[in-house]
């Protein structure tokens, strides 16, 4: 993946959060449509999947493990999380007449954007360098599943039970690979 194509991986990322944030809320234009239908429940649901702190860091270590190398690594991941945030805001102050909290999100993206990239391309490393690395997004999902878990004040929490399963079986999951890969990595080394 080059540059670019993180950077529409970015603007694809953050316009999908705005408008599942859309889609679940009974208060704004589009889920005041929707309000109480399945539709409703579905966009709640990818709300709280998308618009969660370890899915956006899962989004800069999936493209810098893309891109290849640490350094365009880091690049890429600071492209996409910038495109994801302007994408994000630009469709929020459309669909909700927001107000912005972009240019803080996007200093903050940057530094986080550099180290989640890096680490992303260190996923291809074999060794605990390597196992570290796949650690990271399964391992910062299950803390904010702990301190943060979605949802957390809906009055209906079926969506949010559903979210929460979701990550903690894709965390459970992305946890198996990594330490599978690891293994049969050592393994093989050991036998050569």
């Amino acid at each position: 993946m080059k540059i670019t194509g993180a950077v529409v991986v970015g603007l694809v990322f953050g316009s999908l959060t705005s408008l599942a944030n859309a889609l679940s809320s009974p208060y704004g234009p589009i889920g005041a449509r929707v309000a109480g239908s399945a539709a409703a429940g579905a966009g709640t649901v990818v709300s709280l999947l998308l618009d969660a702190g370890w899915s956006w860091a899962a989004l800069a270590v999936v493209v810098g493990w893309a891109v290849a190398t640490p350094a365009r690594g880091a690049l890429g991941a600071v492209a996409a999380l910038a495109a994801a945030t302007v994408s994000y805001y630009v469709v929020d102050a459309y669909v909700w007449d927001a107000g912005t909290d972009m240019v803080v999100w996007l200093v903050v993206g940057v530094p986080l954007g550099l180290v989640l990239g890096a680490v992303g391309a260190l996923v291809r490393r074999p060794g605990l360098t390597g196992l570290s690395a796949a650690l990271v997004v399964p391992v910062g999902a299950a803390v904010q599943m702990v301190v943060m878990p979605p949802g957390t004040g809906l009055i209906d929490t079926r969506p949010a039970n559903v979210a929460a399963g979701i990550v903690w079986a894709g965390a459970a999951l992305s946890t198996a690979w990594a330490l599978g890969r690891f293994w049969r990595r050592r393994c093989a080394a050991a036998a050569v």
